[in-house]
């Protein structure tokens, strides 16, 4: 563990008042607005929260996985688009350097995404490739003493605000495999670089996307990331694994923010001369939605912890993906119910969470693809 379990018991303190404090009031103003505000970008900052999975030798925590699953689960019990602001620069922004740079390309990157001086961005998906990611169009081909990039990515997060890009691009023309894709770590600004509009999402707002669009945008020899050609979509795999069980975890910090809210509300509001909690229909949800949850949050940390001990955990991340985030649309469901109409309307702000935790099971492989990641990785260890 990277950090003594009294100082991350103090971490997580901090954390739960910083959400309790300053996030949790800001959720409707930054929904309304589309906007994060820069003191509250400011204070993640410092609380050191664009440098969690970072290693300490690069400036960040160091956090292993365990440790960034419970960050998490405090952390999340408020609006994602929060915890999108740095969620890049700890997942799929920064590890594909931390697993697969050079020396000199951590040297260069990690100290300024540790520090949130700088945010990055994973483009990947692309307007024809999706759920089949190895068939992606963007093209890098050799020029004088670099690359250059021509293809459109789509629905890249924090691309608005990027200033680096890991992007995934086919070297090799002739191989239509995984094996033609490389990865670059691309700058911003560069002439050949350019962003769509940012989109207008079915919800979490203050967090944005975009199409990135190359044209005919050159990288330096020194872009492509650990220096092989061939090696992206094997280092996006990589990435992935530690993403799936990072979403997990954000899955369960927003459901177990819901049964707060839910259970707050059924103790509170009467009918029939009564708390709605006591009757037991109202309880079943309740009570599913506890359990559910808590099934999560358990899957979460037994991946977390085979992750840090060195084993594979390929399905059991897929696991978590897939059950977390359709365990938390669930929630997210009864608490609408428990709250009756009350959790149609804006200001209670359960219809937001709703609307936020959609995507949840889209993002890092929809849940089709993980049912296919953990029905193959079952049938290949029985072979």
């Amino acid at each position: 563990m990277a950090l003594e379990a009294e100082t991350l018991r103090q971490f997580l303190d901090t954390i739960r008042r910083f959400v309790r404090e300053r996030l949790e009031p800001a959720e409707e103003s930054v929904a309304e607005s589309d906007r994060m505000p820069p003191e509250l970008v400011g204070e993640m900052r410092a609380l050191g929260l664009f440098g969690l999975t970072i290693p300490e030798a690069y400036g960040g925590l160091g956090l292993d996985m365990s440790e960034e699953v419970e960050v998490l689960f405090e952390l999340c019990r408020t609006s994602p688009a929060f915890r999108s602001v740095h969620g890049t620069n700890n997942g799929i922004g920064s590890q594909g350097i931390v697993i697969d740079g050079t020396e000199e390309q951590k040297r260069k990157y990690l100290p300024r995404l540790a520090s949130g001086e700088i945010i990055a961005s994973f483009a990947l998906t692309e307007p024809s490739a999706g759920s089949d990611a190895a068939s992606l169009r963007t093209s890098a081909r050799r020029s004088g003493n670099g690359w250059v990039l021509n293809g459109t990515k789509r629905f890249i997060t924090n691309a608005p605000e990027a200033s680096l890009f890991t992007v995934m691009a086919r070297t090799d023309p002739a191989d239509k495999s995984a094996g033609g894709i490389s990865a670059f770590l691309v700058e911003a600004p560069n002439p050949g670089l350019k962003l769509g509009k940012p989109d207008r999402k079915m919800g979490q707002r203050g967090a944005h996307t975009a199409d990135v669009i190359f044209e005919d945008c050159f990288v330096p020899a020194d872009a492509l990331l650990g220096g092989k050609e061939g090696q992206g979509f094997k280092t996006a795999m990589k990435v992935l694994d530690r993403g799936r069980i990072h979403i997990a975890a954000v899955a369960v910090g927003v459901a177990e923010r819901l049964i707060r809210d839910m259970l707050r509300y059924a103790r509170e509001r009467e009918q029939f001369g009564r708390p709605i909690g006591e009757f037991q229909l109202v309880q079943a949800m309740l009570a599913d939605s506890r359990a559910e949850a808590y099934a999560a949050r358990a899957m979460v940390l037994d991946a977390a912890r085979r992750r840090d001990q060195g084993e594979n955990v390929s399905t059991e991340a897929a696991c978590c993906k897939y059950f977390a985030t359709e365990m938390v649309g669930r929630v997210a469901d009864r608490a609408v119910q428990v709250h009756g109409g009350s959790g149609y309307i804006a200001d209670f702000g359960v219809e937001r969470f709703y609307r936020d935790v959609r995507l949840f099971r889209l993002y890092e492989g929809t849940s089709q693809i993980q049912q296919l990641v953990i029905a193959r990785n079952m049938l290949r260890e029985a072979g």
